[in-house]
């Protein structure tokens, strides 16, 4: 379980409804069927028209990256590598065909099978480097839809806000049914900037950032696979790995660093 965002869900909600019972409202006041299903129904309606199916799927698996961690072990990925190298130094890098069933990622037993059949070095970059495009390519698909959710809300809720107003125009003669037409009008719009802006946009957010790890793990594997291509002994492989990871994470320290200016 990722505590961080649970922890930020649980936080952003519980922050508005603690301030308004401070105000010395009621929390069950923000509960609005109607509000709810213009919002939340129409929100739905916008992005699945909006987007592919494939990409909507992958929108809704984006979310067990949220809030489930995934652990990459940077050094294990090295040391199995390294171990690879080891193996096609010994026996010739035909012996790499049987390894590569069993190894921990489908991106290394796709290198490792091409390697095995001697592929030429550039069209081995090639297949992987396109296999990695497409990831993230899925992973900015998955981003996109939740981001374009967080647009779409507040719009709708403003949509919301409008019919409900228009309810209460219709019955100034009826004092009684006012309330009920405020109240959906003012949640509505309360329904579309929060989603918006506590989940939808912060979702998009995290799938981003949780899935640039998983991508220089992959970078990682691709230049180890093809030093293994090159005949690189085990030794200069395991440095120039571990010199990768180091430069990786500078690279995106100095990226964060310049994002806000």
């Amino acid at each position: 379980m990722d505590l961080t965002s649970l922890i930020g869900s649980i936080l952003g909600v519980a922050s508005i409804l603690i301030g308004q019972v401070l105000e010395g409202g009621n929390p069950m006041g923000l509960i609005q069927i109607t509000a709810a299903f213009i919002v939340f129904g129409g929100t739905a309606g916008a992005v699945i028209l909006s987007f592919p199916q494939e990409q909507l799927i992958g929108a809704i698996k984006g979310l067990k990256r949220v809030y489930f961690s995934e652990k990459i072990e940077f050094r294990e990925i090295i040391t199995e590598l390294v171990k690879y190298a080891t193996k096609a130094r010994k026996e010739g890098v035909i012996a790499l065909e049987k390894e590569a069933k069993n190894a921990s990622d489908p991106l290394i037993t796709l290198g490792l099978e091409a390697v095995a059949d001697g592929a030429d070095p550039k069209l081995v970059r090639d297949l992987l480097e396109t296999q990695l495009s497409q990831m993230e390519e899925e992973s900015k698909g998955a981003a996109k839809v939740w981001e374009s959710a967080g647009g779409f809300s507040p719009t709708i809720g403003i949509v919301g806000a409008v019919l409900g107003l228009i309810h209460v125009m219709e019955n100034l003669a009826d004092p009684s049914s006012l309330g009920a037409g405020i109240a959906v009008a003012f949640v509505a719009t309360v329904y579309g900037v929060g989603a918006a802006n506590l989940f939808l946009i912060p979702l998009g957010t995290k799938i981003k950032f949780k899935d640039q790890k998983s991508f220089v793990a992959k970078e990682m594997m691709i230049e180890g696979i093809l030093s293994i291509q090159a005949g690189e002994s085990p030794a200069l492989i395991e440095r120039k790995l571990d010199a990768f990871i180091l430069e990786k994470k500078a690279e995106e320290a100095g990226v964060s660093k310049k994002a806000p200016a």
